[in-house]
C-alpha cells in the first residue's frame, strides 16, 4: 500500500471554502446587479442624448429649411412677374410699393432691385420694425441715393436719411450676375445704431422676354433671429445649439452672448473658436482638431467631448441648400444633465451590497459549521481506512445527503478491497483493448478518407468531362454547318448585290412600283450593311469554334490514357473556359494574364486531370484577387492592376515546370501548411468543400509522379509550382 506523504500540501479548512464562495456569490450578485443597473443606465442615457440631439437637429434644419427658403421662392415669384411684363423695371415707384406690401406679407429684412442702368430701389426693414423705401439714382455721385418713410399704406412721407450708392460694388448684385443663377451672396454686416444689421443676401439676376439682363432683384434675410430660434429650443438643462460656416464663422448660437463683436464701431463677425461662450468656443477647437478643417466634415458625427473636465455628446450635421449655403448645425448636451439620478442610485447599490455582504457572512458561519461537522467524521474514518483499517463505520448526522453518503461509505469500506483488485486487472485489460481499437480506427479513418477522395475526384471528373465533351459536341456541329454555310451565302449575297448594281446601271430610270420598293426597304443601307453583317456573323462563328476546341481540348474525354500533350494548349484552354472572370467588368478592371511560355515537348500524362490542376489553383487564384478588391476602390484598383502569370519551363531532359502566381494577398504561414489537406477550406459554407487542393496534390504526386508546392508570402501573392517527368510510366 501507497504510503502518506510526510509532507502533505496545506489544504483550505471546508468551513472557510463553505464562507468564502457564498459571501463571493452574495457579492458577485449585487455587484452585477449594481453594474448591470450602471450600465444600463449609461446605455440609457446614451440613446436618450442621441435622440435629443437628433430631435433638436432636425428641429434647427426644418426651421432652416422653412426659413431660408421663403427669398428665393419670394424671388422666383418676382422675376417671373417681371419677366412676363407683370411689373415694370422702369416704373421704380410701383416696384417699391409692390415690395413694400410683400415686407407687410413676410419676415423680411430687404427686397429690392439693382438694374444693369446703376438705378435701384426696394424697401427695408432695417431696425426690424419700421418699414422705409430707398430709392437711388444712376449716378455714382456722392448722395445719390434716398430713404423715405412711409405710411400705413406704404405712400412715401419724408426723407429719413441720404447715402452713396453703387450696385457694382455690392456682392448681392455682383454675385447673382457672375453666378447667371439664383444664389446666396456672402454674409454682410451693418452697424446701425442700436440695431445690428446681419443679413444673408438672396439673388437672382433679372432677364427680359428676350434674356437680356436687366438686373438683380435681392432679399435680405435677419440671421439674429437664429439665434432667437435656437434658444426657443428645449434641449436640456445645459445644452447648447450653435449654427457656423464651414470657414468657422458663428452665424447663430442659443447662448446669450452675441455671434460677433463691435471694433471702432463696425460689426466684425466671431469665429466659432474665439467666443466668449465657453461651450462653443471649447466644442470647436476640440472639432477643428479632430477633423482638421470644417470643411472635412461632409455627413453628419456623433461624437462624445471632454470639456472643462466634464464630458459633452456633441452631434455635428452638415446643412445645405441648394442656392450654395453650406453651414454646420451643432448641438451639444453635458453628460451631467442625465447623470445625476444614476450616481444616486450607484451609491445605493454600494450600501446594499455591503449590507448584503454582512449578512451573507454571518449566516454562512452558521451554515458551515452544521455541514463540516458530519463530514469531519467521515473525515476522520477516510484517514483510518487510508492508514489500513478498513473496519471503519460512520453513524447517522440527521441531514438526509450526508446520511446517504456515510451508509455508502460504510458500504465501501466492506467491499474497497475486492474492488481495487477488480479495478487493476480490468484496467489493465482496458488499456489494451483501447490501444489496441484506436490503432483500427486511426487506419479506417485513413482509408476512408482517402477512398472518400478518390470517388469524389473520379465522379467530379467524369461528370465534368461528359458534359464538357457532350456540350461541345453537340455545339460542334451546328456551328460548323453554320460556318461553311456562312461562306456560300457570302458569295450568293456579293453576287445578288452585283447583279442589283449592274441591273441599275443598265436600267436608271425603274418604275415608280421599283423605286418605292427599294426606298421602302432601304436599297442602298441594305447594299452596303448585308457584306458587313455576314462577315460579323462569320468572326461570331470563329469565335464559337475556338470555344468549342478548348472545351474539347479541356475535357480530354477521348483521352482518358496517358497520352503525349501540349501543356500550353491545357493552360490556353482553361483560360478561355475562365474568360468569363477575367474580363472587365464595371467595378473593376480586366485581370491581366501574363503568359511566359518555353518551347517544350509533349508531355506524357492524362491530360484531363492534368487540365483539372490548372482549373483549381487559377479558380484559387481568381478567388483570391477577387477578395482583394472587395476593398478597393476602382481607381486603386486600375493603378495596380489584378494579375495572373503563367511560366512553363524545360528543367532538363527528363523534367518539365508549370508555374502560376498572382499578386493578391498571399496565404498566411498557418494556413499554408493545411492546404493540401483534405477538406480543409477558408471558404464560407458552400463556396468550397475542401477537397480541389488536396485532390490536385495526389494527381500530380500520385498520378504523375511528380511535386505540387506552394510559396506565398502575405501582402504579396501566391505562386504554385508543378514539377512532372516528361516521361512516365501508367500508374494505376
Amino acid at each position: 500500500m501507497k504510503t502518506q506523504d510526510s509532507h502533505p500540501q496545506r489544504a483550505i479548512s471546508l468551513q472557510l471554502l463553505l464562507i468564502v464562495p457564498f459571501v463571493v456569490q452574495i457579492f458577485g450578485a449585487v455587484s452585477l446587479v449594481g453594474y448591470l443597473s450602471f450600465y444600463n443606465g449609461q446605455k440609457a442615457i446614451n440613446a436618450l442624448a442621441s435622440q435629443l440631439m437628433d430631435r433638436t437637429s432636425k428641429a434647427v434644419d426644418q426651421h432652416l429649411d422653412s426659413y431660408l427658403s421663403v427669398p428665393h421662392k419670394l424671388l422666383q415669384m418676382n422675376a417671373d412677374a417681371i419677366r412676363l411684363g407683370f411689373l415694370d423695371v422702369r416704373d421704380t415707384k410701383m416696384l417699391e410699393r409692390y415690395f413694400w406690401h410683400q415686407m407687410q406679407a413676410y419676415d423680411l429684412s430687404y427686397i429690392g432691385f439693382g438694374l444693369t442702368t446703376g438705378a435701384g430701389g426696394g424697401a427695408g426693414r432695417y431696425d426690424g420694425k419700421t418699414v422705409v423705401i430707398d430709392e437711388w439714382r444712376s449716378s455714382n455721385g456722392l448722395n445719390n441715393a434716398l430713404s423715405y418713410g412711409t405710411d400705413q399704406q406704404g405712400n412715401r412721407t419724408q426723407v429719413v436719411s441720404t447715402f452713396t450708392w453703387n450696385n457694382f460694388k455690392e456682392t448681392w448684385y455682383t454675385e447673382p450676375v457672375n453666378a447667371k443663377k439664383p444664389v446666396w451672396s456672402r454674409i454682410f454686416t451693418i452697424n446701425y445704431p442700436n440695431h445690428p444689421y446681419v443679413v444673408a443676401s438672396a439673388g437672382r439676376p433679372l432677364y427680359d422676354a428676350n434674356n437680356r439682363l436687366l438686373g438683380v432683384v435681392a432679399i435680405d434675410i435677419h440671421l439674429l433671429k437664429l439665434s432667437d430660434f435656437l434658444r426657443n429650443l428645449q434641449v436640456s438643462r445645459g445644452g447648447q445649439v450653435f449654427i457656423l460656416e464651414r470657414n468657422g464663422l458663428l452665424i447663430a448660437n442659443s447662448g446669450t452672448q452675441k455671434p460677433f463683436v463691435v471694433v471702432k464701431d463696425e460689426i466684425q463677425r466671431l469665429q466659432a473658436i474665439d467666443s466668449p461662450n465657453p461651450v462653443v468656443r471649447g466644442v470647436s477647437q476640440q472639432l477643428q482638431q479632430r477633423f482638421d478643417s470644417f470643411q472635412k466634415i461632409a455627413t453628419s458625427q456623433n461624437l462624445q467631448l471632454s470639456l472643462q473636465g466634464e464630458l459633452y455628446y456633441v452631434q455635428v450635421t452638415p446643412w445645405r441648400d441648394e442656392y450654395g449655403l453650406d453651414w454646420l448645425v451643432v448641438v451639444s448636451v453635458p453628460k451631467s444633465d442625465f447623470m445625476a439620478q444614476i450616481d444616486a442610485n450607484t451609491q445605493s447599490t454600494i450600501w446594499l451590497c455591503f449590507a448584503a455582504l454582512g449578512v451573507a457572512s454571518v449566516l454562512s458561519v452558521f451554515t458551515s459549521r452544521w455541514i463540516t461537522q458530519p463530514i469531519l467524521v467521515l473525515n476522520r474514518a477516510s484517514k483510518a481506512i487510508a492508514s489500513g483499517q478498513l473496519d471503519q463505520t460512520v453513524k447517522e448526522s440527521g441531514i438526509q445527503e450526508l446520511d446517504g453518503l456515510a451508509s455508502s461509505f460504510n458500504y465501501m469500506a466492506g467491499q474497497l478491497q475486492e474492488s481495487f483488485t477488480a479495478l487493476e486487472e480490468s484496467n489493465t485489460e482496458l488499456e489494451s483493448r483501447v490501444e489496441a481499437r484506436t490503432g483500427e480506427l486511426k487506419t479506417t479513418l485513413e482509408e476512408l478518407r482517402r477512398s472518400q477522395a478518390q470517388v469524389i475526384q473520379s465522379e467530379k471528373m467524369s461528370s465534368l468531362g461528359q458534359l464538357v465533351a457532350g456540350v461541345a459536341h453537340e455545339i460542334n456541329n451546328p456551328i460548323n454547318f453554320i460556318h461553311g454555310n456562312l461562306t456560300h451565302a457570302q458569295e450568293y449575297t456579293q453576287g445578288l448585290l452585283e447583279f442589283i448594281q449592274l441591273y441599275q446601271q443598265r436600267y436608271p430610270d425603274p418604275g415608280p412600283d421599283i423605286e418605292s420598293a427599294a426606298e421602302e426597304i432601304d436599297l442602298e443601307f441594305l447594299q452596303s450593311d448585308l457584306p458587313k453583317m455576314l462577315t460579323s456573323m462569320k468572326l461570331g462563328s470563329d469565335r464559337i469554334r475556338q470555344i468549342v476546341l478548348s472545351l474539347r481540348n479541356f475535357s480530354r474525354m477521348d483521352e482518358a490514357e496517358i497520352k503525349p500533350v501540349s501543356l500550353d494548349e491545357g493552360l490556353d484552354s482553361t483560360l478561355m473556359i475562365l474568360q468569363h472572370r477575367l474580363k472587365a467588368r464595371p467595378e473593376r478592371p480586366e485581370i491581366e494574364v501574363i503568359k511566359d511560355y518555353a518551347q517544350l515537348p509533349l508531355v506524357e500524362c492524362y491530360a484531363g486531370q492534368l487540365n483539372q490542376v490548372f482549373m483549381n489553383i487559377l479558380v484559387n487564384a481568381l478567388d483570391a484577387l477577387e477578395e482583394a478588391n472587395a476593398d478597393r476602390s476602382y481607381a486603386e484598383r486600375q493603378a495596380h492592376p489584378s494579375q495572373i502569370t503563367i511560366e512553363t519551363a524545360l528543367m532538363d531532359a527528363k523534367w518539365v515546370q508549370v508555374a502560376i502566381s498572382d499578386n493578391g494577398p498571399g496565404i498566411p504561414e498557418q494556413i499554408k501548411q493545411q492546404i493540401f489537406d483534405p477538406f480543409f477550406t477558408t471558404k464560407p459554407v458552400g463556396k468550397g468543400t475542401g477537397m480541389g487542393m488536396s485532390i490536385s496534390y495526389q494527381i500530380i504526386t500520385e498520378k504523375h509522379q511528380g511535386h505540387l508546392r506552394c510559396f506565398s508570402t502575405p501582402g504579396k501573392g501566391t505562386k504554385f509550382v508543378i514539377q512532372i517527368p516528361i516521361r512516365q510510366k501508367a500508374v494505376s
